[in-house]
């Protein structure tokens, strides 16, 4: 009787290949460790992918696919101050357990090896509509001023990914420790974009409690 395809080839073989990406960075990649480790044959990763610069492709398409799942998850209600930070938080608790996938998505330089398109290395940017949406609502509501939401929506992804990296880089140390750092910039940044001290204070908190039931739940 053959033996069935395993399912979850393709997900294991991403996950490999982003971990020695990132671990070892491109010269790591070749057909027969990765399929070696993922225990399966070489002829895998041309069937899934193509070549090797297809896997990549696929390593930076997983990651923002991962992402965008989580914030999928985030419930929108009339505090919208806590919805963005709820997506702060979906967005670090996506590259701690997907630190992998994570540098993979930003690898800039370490990609270069490989074929990615610009429109490859710009494909995650799908994943801001939700954080766009978000701020629109907050300045609707009088919770954050008049700007552009685009801006805005930026400034949020360059301070939570600076963090990340920060912390994957395990440079946050006590009494800055990574916990720390994140809630303080959850407030600095959405007083920063208008609200009041003490009503962002609120709506941090409230994420908080959020996020445990909507994601981590």
């Amino acid at each position: 009787m053959p033996r069935k395809a395993d399912p979850n080839v393709r997900t294991t073989l991403i996950d490999i290949a982003a971990r020695l990406l990132a671990e070892e960075g491109p010269k790591a990649m070749s057909t027969r460790r990765i399929a070696a480790e993922a225990e399966t044959s070489t002829m895998a990763v041309y069937t899934h992918f193509g070549s090797m610069s297809g896997l990549v492709r696929e390593i930076v398409y997983e990651g923002f696919s991962r992402l965008q799942n989580n914030f999928s998850m985030v419930k929108e209600t009339d505090d919208p101050v806590a919805d963005l930070c709820v997506h702060g938080r979906a967005y670090r608790g996506n590259a701690l357990a997907n630190s992998y996938l994570y540098s993979a998505m930003f690898g800039g330089e370490a990609l270069a090896g490989f074929e990615l398109t610009e429109e490859d290395r710009q494909h995650g940017r799908y994943v801001l509509a939700s954080i766009v949406n978000c701020v629109n609502r907050c300045v609707d509501t009088g919770r954050f001023r008049q700007a552009d939401v685009g801006m805005v929506a930026h400034h949020m992804w360059f301070a939570m990914h600076g963090l990340v990296n920060l912390e994957l880089g395990r440079y946050l140390i006590e009494p800055w420790g990574a916990k720390e750092c994140f809630e303080t910039q959850l407030v600095t940044l959405v007083v920063g974009a208008g609200d009041d001290l003490e009503t962002a204070t609120e709506s941090v908190a409230v994420s908080g409690e959020r996020y445990a039931v909507e994601l981590e739940a």
